[in-house]
């Protein structure tokens, strides 16, 4: 049953749940301070009646809901809110409500809401938005189990019923709660694997310290029911703000030079070298230096911080520490496998006036400066290329909602190597060798009627061993101020080989970036090796990018898919300070929604979790998902390493600035 009221803001739940035929998984995301969203996967036993046999057989459900508080509940008045269940899924659970909940004496909330849909099934009756037989009057109750649409004309039509409840916190911890549930539950009564004897439901809720819950539940008069909820806010980890080594303390600038060299100031080659090992230390790279005047520039690589402003601070603190008094500005340019992105100048003397002052790192922001790193004129140190990186261990790989199996999973060795022979010039490669995989155990071929640019996974799982995941050569520069460009060349991804080759305009301190992406795509053997099989494909994008502020992104991107239609993706993410990101995206083409297939759209929710979230460590790691309740060929995207975008964001003003708070971490 829907209440009026919503999750903190920012919170993210888990919930799995079983009672009589149904298991339901449900992942609800407090997007906005009065509105989140939901996915849920359901799995209903002996749900429908089979075509071929007549006999019951069983339903995986997916679908989406979104919730409105359109009044927050005060002393006086109750919250008020407005939903929408299963938008864009099969309709088995869709319905509509308007509710209302009140709270009295810190521990009895009351909820009261009418409901249409399939929150009208029980108890029913004339629909107070119907007169003179209008579009309200009458719903249209057909179940397309292969739609995916949003069936917005069936919004608050047809019959309504009123449900109701009582939720009483007994404790901080256990809840009691009823209801009188306007759910009839028809696709399961219908086949006979549910019997609803009553329409009240009981449960209690027993909620955790640690952000579990345990429930459970007498539902209409026949059933027992239990869950499992695991609630947390993204922004607030378990190990708090981090568990780093804390930076250097400065020493007093009178002392630098003998602390360092004695009476002498030491060679360029033997400062070099003393930043060199220091800055390696603290997980980062010089690959450039040069002083000019009372000025030192230097370029870096961050290879630890996940916060470009602590990069930038600690790199500060080693300057200070190291270089002669005479050097009172420093120039910090943070490079990309030796791409300039940004340049942050402060002053010395300010690093050590604020350092100790409570509010030091915003008052050392508003005198730094943040610029483009364009004209990069330093020379690399001497001896810095090639560079050779290489990693070795498990990896995990994942395939949701085939009908046949929920959930199929991948799980063997990696290997990633990178060869940056010279600034933006780098050769990569990857190779995986699976163990243990049910993801070749899939017997559900495509019936798309579209070319199989994706809709064909499954074959690449069974006809691969050895697996050559990409093998590419990339170039990374800059064309001129606020410009970033790429090409890539080989094989691009699990799938296509070609070359892709993109563009990015992306002022310094703007909130607003604009890029543009051109592919020649030729599809790879499901062997996953050298060959090519008979379809290439020219396909490319236009990009918008928007900062929004506030934690959100919002990213548009419209030209052609792999499919050869033509369209448009919508992004939304939220992006916390701490790198945590929760998204969602939809991509409309110009394939009718009945060629396109089962899910009608893509459509999809993405979680990217920096490693430092669970280890408290620093790292800029991060461990990505993307949930898509089905894989279609339609609307379909290359997968390119490196775009542009997501390879400068974290080093340009508007992102470094948002998490500068850790400047003097």
């Amino acid at each position: 049953m829907p209440t009026a009221e919503v999750l903190p803001n920012g919170e993210l739940t888990f919930t799995a749940s079983a009672f009589g035929p149904a298991w339901r998984n449900t992942m609800a995301f407090q997007f906005l301070p009065m509105a989140y969203g939901t996915f849920r996967y359901s799995i209903l036993d002996d749900a429908f009646i089979r075509s071929d046999t007549g006999a019951p057989g069983d339903i995986y459900d997916r679908s989406f809901d979104i919730h409105f508080q359109i009044q927050e509940e005060t002393a006086r008045r109750p919250g008020i809110a407005v939903g929408l269940r299963d938008v864009g899924g099969t309709g088995i659970y869709s319905s509509e409500y308007l509710v209302a909940t009140k709270t009295f004496w810190d521990q009895v909330s009351v909820t009261g809401g009418l409901g249409w849909g399939r929150l009208a099934t029980n108890g029913g009756f004339h629909n107070p938005l119907c007169f003179d037989n209008n579009h309200f009057c009458n719903r249209d109750l057909g179940n397309d189990q292969e739609t995916g649409r949003l069936d917005v004309g069936n919004w608050f039509t047809g019959d309504a019923a009123f449900f109701g409840g009582v939720k009483w916190a007994v404790t901080d911890e256990l809840t009691l709660l009823a209801e009188y549930s306007s759910d009839d539950y028809p696709q399961e009564t219908g086949t006979g694997s549910l019997d609803v004897n009553i329409p009240f439901n009981f449960g209690l809720n027993y909620r955790f310290k640690n952000g579990v819950s345990l429930a459970g539940y007498y539902m209409y008069g026949s059933e027992i029911g239990a869950q499992i909820t695991y609630r947390f806010n993204p922004a607030k980890p378990d190990r708090g703000p981090g568990l780093e080594r804390a930076a250097a303390a400065l020493v007093p600038v009178e002392r630098v030079d003998r602390f360092n060299w004695g009476e002498s100031v030491a060679s360029q080659s033997q400062v070099e070298l003393t930043l060199s090992e220091r800055l390696q230390a603290e997980g980062m790279e010089l690959e450039s230096y040069q002083v000019s005047g009372n000025s030192v520039t230097v370029g870096i690589e961050n290879l630890r911080f996940g916060a470009s402003a602590q990069a930038v601070g600690r790199t500060n603190r080693i300057l200070a520490n190291t270089l002669p008094s005479q050097i009172r500005t420093f120039n910090v340019t943070l490079l990309r496998k030796g791409v300039p992105i940004t340049t942050v100048t402060t002053e010395r003397a300010d690093l050590y006036e604020l350092e100790h002052d409570v509010d030091g790192s915003w008052r050392a922001l508003a005198r730094a400066e943040i610029e483009d790193a364009y004209p990069d004129t330093d020379q690399p140190v001497a001896g810095f290329y090639p560079q050779l990186g290489y990693r070795f261990g498990p990896y995990t790989a994942f395939s949701f909602f085939d009908p046949d199996a929920p959930i199929r999973y991948e799980l063997g060795a990696q290997a990633n190597a990178d060869l940056v022979v010279s600034p933006g010039l780098t050769f990569s490669t990857m190779l995986r060798y699976p163990f243990i995989s049910t993801l070749d155990d899939s017997t559900r071929g495509s019936d798309s009627v579209l070319p199989r640019v994706r809709s064909d996974w499954a074959l690449y799982a069974k006809e691969s061993n050895l697996q050559l995941n990409y093998l590419t050569g990339e170039y990374i520069w800059r064309p001129g101020e606020d410009l970033f460009a790429r090409v890539t060349a080989g094989y691009l991804e699990d799938m296509y080989g070609g070359v892709s080759v993109e563009t990015l305009w992306y002022p310094v301190d703007s909130r607003v970036a604009y890029g543009i992406e051109a592919n020649y795509a030729i599809q790879r053997d499901f062997d996953m090796l050298f060959g090519f099989q008979d379809y290439d494909v020219v396909t490319g994008h236009a990009s918008v990018y928007y900062d929004m502020g506030n934690e959100y992104l919002a990213q548009v991107d419209a030209g052609r898919y792999l499919a050869g239609d033509w369209g448009a993706t919508f992004t939304l993410s939220r992006e916390f300070n701490n790198g945590f990101k929760v998204g969602a995206f939809f991509t409309l083409t110009d394939v009718p929604f009945d060629e396109f297939g089962e899910g009608a759209f893509d459509k999809g929710i993405t979680l990217d979790i920096p490693l430092s979230w669970f280890t408290g460590q620093p790292s800029r790691r991060t461990v990505g998902q993307t949930i898509r309740p089905v894989l279609r060929d339609g609307g379909a995207r290359l997968n390119v390493n490196n775009r542009l975008y997501g390879y400068t964001r974290d080093d340009r003003a508007q992102r470094m600035v948002q998490r500068w708070g850790r400047y003097y971490r």
